[in-house]
């Protein structure tokens, strides 16, 4: 963990962890499948790779890709109930 994407990127993806793992465990059947979280999560790889090798604009613009799904389609603010 070495430059600010590394950071960034595994602080979204814990991020992501810890929604999936409070809706697991939530009570009634989830409803979102596994697979909505594999987009954020190739895409936070992907940003994380890009950062690193240097293409600042391509990780910003991943970065805020990652933030913008998962806000509109994971929904993590939306009570559950």
């Amino acid at each position: 963990m070495q430059t600010p994407y590394d950071w960034i990127t595994v602080a979204i993806f814990a991020g992501l962890i810890v929604i999936f793992l409070q809706r697991s465990v939530g009570e009634g059947e989830p409803q979102d499948s596994i697979l909505s979280y594999l987009p954020p999560s190739v895409g936070c790889a992907v940003a994380n790779y890009v950062g690193n090798e240097g293409y600042d604009l391509f990780a910003v613009i991943g970065i805020v890709a990652v933030l913008a799904y998962s806000y509109f389609v994971l929904k993590p603010f939306q009570r559950q109930g």
